[in-house]
């Protein structure tokens, strides 16, 4: 059966650092990452029919992630299984000035990934596709691969949604602007995030953000704006969506959560005002819990929250 949503990056297993015990030990609490998979995580919890395209290891890491994904009710129909290369790793530190990465992801069979691979009619028929920089940072081919695969959908009369999520180790500002905003010139919906947009544009005021986004294509722009919640731009008008107060504790994968979250409405039939708004609660009860995957709430948590 096709899915609505598809979702195309790098999967990776994480190791999310944990409160300091009494000891002085730090413990790690094994989870999963990947903006993609997480986004596509998120979707599913609010109900939308997902899958995702990458390539993982015929390793451990590799089976954790197909068993997390079939019980999410993710379809894997397009994922590779590799021997030539291992999943990728991550671990999450956090201290007073937040959350901070360390990947272990060079060479990894999600960026070995080509146009060749890609499994043009499960992405024909998907009704949004959805990248991101980091599915594009990873490597040039798998670049190439998000392009090709834009190409399709559009093709096929579908829309793509796509996510900023620069990252500096994997290139820099300025090719990772010229790529991703030739890729956002292609989209539908765009989620900037406001760290992201300063170092890739210099702007930071954030009506001049959406102006630069909406003038690129989109129909529909999410500026994602943390603890400010999120700034929704469209052509004829443009609306602050609150951020939704919880007590944090980890916000990896917030943002990830809200693209998610947004989309699923999305298919769903809302507006994206609504979308917006249930998103950046579906955003804020994902911090409330470690990890980027094991907090992202069900739709009966964040309609419980909306009606609070």
């Amino acid at each position: 059966m096709p899915v609505d949503l598809l979702c195309m990056g790098e999967p990776m297993l994480e190791f999310n650092q944990l409160p300091i015990e009494p000891d002085g030990r730090i413990l790690y609490l094994e989870g999963h990452g990947g903006d993609t998979s997480n986004a596509g995580i998120a979707a599913a919890r609010q109900g939308a029919r997902v899958g995702y395209i990458t390539a993982i290891g015929q390793d451990a890491p590799g089976d954790s992630l197909m068993a997390l994904w079939a019980r999410e009710g993710v379809d894997t129909s397009t994922v590779i299984r590799t021997d030539r290369a291992q999943t990728a790793v991550y671990f999450v530190t956090h201290d007073d000035g937040g959350h901070h990465f360390l990947y272990y992801r060079k060479d990894s069979p999600a960026a070995l990934y080509a146009s060749a691979d890609l499994p043009r009619d499960a992405i024909i028929a998907a009704r949004i596709f959805y990248a991101s920089g980091i599915s594009q940072g990873i490597s040039a081919s798998a670049a190439d691969a998000v392009f090709a695969a834009i190409e399709l959908v559009h093709g096929a009369g579908g829309k793509v949604a796509y996510d900023t999520n620069y990252r500096p180790r994997l290139w820099p500002p300025a090719r990772a602007a010229a790529v991703m905003h030739a890729a956002i010139a292609q989209a539908d919906y765009v989620f900037p995030g406001m760290e992201d947009v300063v170092v890739l544009t210099g702007l930071t005021d954030p009506d001049a953000i959406l102006d630069f986004y909406l003038r690129l294509g989109p129909s529909v722009v999410v500026l994602k704006m943390g603890e400010d919640g999120a700034y929704l731009g469209m052509p004829d008008r443009r609306v602050r969506i609150p951020a939704h107060r919880v007590t944090s504790v980890d916000a990896t994968g917030a943002g990830d959560a809200l693209c998610g979250a947004f989309l699923a409405r999305t298919l769903a039939g809302d507006a994206p005002q609504a979308a917006a708004r249930y998103a950046v609660v579906a955003a804020a009860l994902k911090c409330t819990g470690y990890g980027a995957v094991a907090p992202i709430p069900s739709a009966a948590a964040v309609r419980a929250a909306l009606d609070a």
